[in-house]
């Protein structure tokens, strides 16, 4: 009874040792990851506390710089903030003029002479048409109701009426009442047509004056365009040749474009003048016209028997000559 009592004392020691040899390791790792997490929580907490000073910090500077007062009024900004605010502004605008003239003034100096060429034609084209725009107002030549109301008094035998509506400096009334005041003067027709015809061939030149020079402007523009980018590419592949075999695509397709530039140049300066041109050579071609069939008109109920100006109504014309 004695061995088994301490056989089994024994056992009972072995198996208390064992589990206090396991609770050991046990109790360490539990002090381990303790030990973990308070250095995980204070380490947490020192980057909350960095994060709400940066946080305070960043609140301060993008603040607005106003100071509500007790009655909720705002308090004016001092001159230091606005003196801090002020330069930042300043650097969100940009001077987009600047940009465009130093643009402007790049082109120029890649585009060459041929775009100084081009400019300076662009300008005499541009004073040309102001000249005939300002010549056809004062002289009104498609204006023609003074005309038409004469011819009327004309055809229906009342030459002096008809030459009273015809008083005035323009040149169409007074080609048309030079033509009815030679016809009641008895004039010879043959020389009074040759008359009336140099006359007319005069004011028609007027017309028609300084529109040859837009016309050649708008032919030549083109062609120097055409020129420049022959010129332009010419110089691309002399430098593709100097470069030899390391060529740079980048140089040719800034040669091309370069050249290319002076044709966009020739074509803006001759489209516009090209229809100016054609519009203004309208107008004095319709001038033209109304002024030979008036005169026209002059002749035929002149010398039409039924239609002709009695010759009692001819001495009241009052013709000077």
């Amino acid at each position: 009874m004695n061995s088994s009592t301490n056989s089994s004392i024994e056992n009972l020691g072995t198996d208390a040792n064992e589990a206090a040899v396991e609770a050991v390791p046990s109790a360490a790792d539990a002090a381990v990851h303790s030990e973990i997490a308070q250095e995980s929580g204070d380490r947490v907490s020192a980057l909350d506390a960095s994060s709400a000073e940066v946080l305070e910090d960043g609140t301060a500077n993008t603040a607005p710089s106003l100071d509500v007062a007790d009655g909720g009024s705002v308090a004016p900004l001092d001159s230091a903030s606005a003196l801090d605010l002020q330069p930042a502004t300043n650097t969100l605008l940009p001077d987009t003029g600047l940009d465009q003239l130093d643009s402007v003034i790049q082109m120029l100096d890649v585009g060459g002479p041929v775009v100084w060429i081009l400019i300076v034609l662009s300008i005499v084209s541009v004073t040309i048409t102001l000249l005939k725009l300002w010549q056809f107002a004062v002289l009104r030549p498609e204006k023609t109701d003074l005309v038409n109301k004469s011819l009327e008094h004309w055809k229906a035998g009342n030459a002096a009426f008809a030459l009273s509506a015809l008083e005035g400096a323009r040149p169409v009334p007074s080609i048309v009442r030079y033509a009815m005041c030679g016809l009641n003067e008895g004039k010879d027709p043959h020389m009074l047509k040759e008359e009336l015809t140099r006359r007319a061939q005069g004011y028609v030149h007027q017309l028609t004056a300084l529109l040859r020079p837009l016309e050649l402007i708008a032919n030549l523009s083109p062609l120097l365009g055409l020129m420049g980018t022959v010129l332009g590419m010419i110089v691309a592949f002399q430098q593709m040749e100097a470069a030899g075999s390391q060529v740079d695509p980048a140089v040719l397709s800034g040669g091309i474009w370069q050249a290319l530039l002076t044709t966009a140049a020739g074509l803006a300066v001759a489209i516009p003048v090209a229809a100016i041109h054609s519009w203004l050579e309208r107008k004095a071609e319709r001038s033209a016209w109304l002024l030979d069939d008036a005169v026209t008109q002059v002749f035929t109920f002149y010398f039409n028997p039924l239609m002709a100006v009695p010759s009692d109504k001819r001495a009241d014309a009052g013709c000077v000559a």
